[in-house]
């Protein structure tokens, strides 16, 4: 079995995508060998890897009470992993399918909404009360919209946010923590207020040899955010992500009172976000929900 998971590792190394990514499938490779092998299920490499296997791992997740939409996410890194390795076969089996393996129906919206700002204010305050740091860093994903790498490593960009919050319309750059290692411009809806807070997050910054979560290294800053937004709140529907979706609300707005028509500010606010500029009605159908209409 030790040499099953090893060849899945592998092959779930060899598909390409970002980092985070094969991260992932590499996660769920050993995932499916540890279960497997918790079953008792001997199977001594992937060439004998079988489509029952795979069955088992589905039925066993779902009964755990993970999401259908997780599992089918889950079930596409597998099939990369198969096709990696040559089992084409596998990769395609109708007992395999979505349909087959009960997950369809399922859709892309996912569960999280906008955060309304008077429960954003609660969070923040009690995130205030704990480590300024953390705050400001909550502070700073709600007005730009970051995900939740990108507003631990903001730390590293605040004096050239500085810079670039001194231009008229400003953007400002997301370079570290972003999804797949792309940076991207996101535009400023309120100079004032994100002027404010670069300027708190600095202070603090300087403070702390350069960071706002004062951790040695990501691994545990990450660790750290995850269980103070936990602790916080911010969980559910109104996890640290439904900030981000906040944002697109304000942003989708925006872009309109400024004389855009929807169709524009749909692709705008998908660049603002790091999705490219093909996806604004995915970005207004997910992002907009609990709010915008």
């Amino acid at each position: 079995m030790s040499r099953l998971i090893k060849e899945l590792k592998f092959f779930a190394r060899q598909g390409g995508g970002s980092h985070k990514t094969c991260h992932d499938r590499t996660r769920i490779a050993g995932r499916l060998g540890a279960l497997l092998l918790s079953l008792n299920i001997q199977v001594k490499s992937l060439s004998h890897l079988k489509a029952k296997h795979v069955e088992h791992y589905v039925d066993a997740r779902l009964s755990q009470g993970i999401a259908k939409r997780t599992v089918q996410n889950e079930m596409s890194a597998l099939r990369n992993i198969f096709r990696m390795a040559g089992r084409e076969k596998l990769e395609t089996s109708p007992r395999l399918s979505n349909q087959a393996l009960g997950l369809s129906g399922t859709s892309r919206a996912g569960t999280k909404q906008a955060i309304p700002d008077a429960t954003f204010q609660v969070v923040y305050q009690k995130a205030l009360e704990h480590d300024a740091g953390f705050a400001v860093t909550l502070k700073l994903a709600r007005l730009m919209g970051l995900r939740s790498q990108e507003a631990v490593q903001c730390s590293a960009s605040l004096k050239s946010w500085r810079k670039q919050l001194e231009q008229p319309e400003p953007k400002l750059h997301v370079v570290f923590g972003t999804k797949g290692g792309r940076p991207r411009q996101t535009r400023v809806l309120n100079v004032a207020a994100v002027k404010e807070a670069v300027e708190q997050a600095i202070a603090i910054a300087e403070q702390r040899g350069g960071r706002l979560i004062d951790k040695p290294d990501l691994r545990q800053a990450m660790n750290y955010w995850r269980t103070h937004t936990t602790r916080i709140g911010l969980t559910g529907r109104h996890s640290p992500h439904s900030l981000r979706y906040a944002w697109a609300q304000d942003a989708l707005a925006f872009y309109q009172q400024n004389g855009f028509s929807r169709q524009e500010a749909r692709a705008l606010v998908s660049m603002d976000l790091g999705h490219g500029d093909g996806r604004g009605r995915y970005v207004e159908r997910v992002y907009s929900q609990g709010g915008l209409e």
